[in-house]
């Protein structure tokens, strides 16, 4: 019996997959609607995370080899084209940076103090998104199996003596529409925020290393101006 509920999906599939995917959500029921919008919010901040966490938009590495470059040898002559570098780059390291030069000649404590407290906003930026996988994570499933469980009520009080038990089986089918649309989602949303998450930790691995190497150069060096 089981085949022969299959092969009518997988001669549809195999002539029209378009009508065949329009079938699948239209046969889901209202929770499906949620369903797809969780989706496009997924792909709308794995797209947003892709392109913010960019090394070029966090820590630049020529910028980062520049400031380790400086603190090897003599920092001379230096300052006014780090400043330039720092103005003009549009990303975390340039801001955070910028921030240091202005202090420099303080203590090394005071000038960390200062970067520190700028980098917990920095830090909310570059973690923006993360929470919206987090959310879609636990609840795409959750949706997927209250959209089943709304199905199989419809099914089970249309049960009788005389039920086609055909219809029976394509009307279970369908309701199972929802949960393996929510986790789908689920584990895109998964793959995604694992890979962003270390990125992250990649980043602001590097971008502390950098600015402990700034902090001591502006404290050695005094003011640039």
């Amino acid at each position: 019996m089981t085949h022969s509920l299959l092969m009518p999906l997988a001669e549809t599939i195999a002539v029209d997959p378009l009508q065949a995917l329009k079938s699948f959500f239209s046969e889901g029921g209202f929770f499906i609607y949620p369903l797809v919008l969780a989706s496009v919010v997924a792909l709308m901040v794995t797209v947003f995370k892709a392109i913010s966490l960019r090394r070029a938009t966090v820590v630049p590495e020529g910028l980062a080899r520049e400031i380790e470059s400086m603190e090897e040898g003599s920092t001379a002559g230096r300052w006014e084209a780090l400043q330039r570098e720092f103005r003009r780059s549009p990303s975390t390291l340039g801001r955070l940076g910028s921030l240091a030069l202005k202090h420099a000649g303080k203590t090394q404590a005071e000038i960390t103090h200062v970067v520190e407290a700028a980098a917990r906003g920095e830090m909310v930026r570059i973690h923006s998104g993360i929470q919206t996988l987090d959310v879609i994570i636990t609840v795409a499933p959750l949706l997927g199996l209250l959209g089943t469980v709304s199905g199989l009520v419809a099914v089970f009080r249309g049960l009788s003596d005389a039920s086609d038990h055909l219809a029976i089986a394509k009307g279970i089918a369908e309701a199972l529409h929802t949960t393996i649309f929510g986790i789908s989602i689920a584990v895109g949303a998964v793959l995604s925020h694992g890979w962003f998450t270390r990125r992250i930790e990649l980043m602001t691995t590097r971008l502390e290393c950098v600015m402990a190497d700034l902090s001591r150069i502006c404290a050695k060096a005094g003011s640039p101006s």
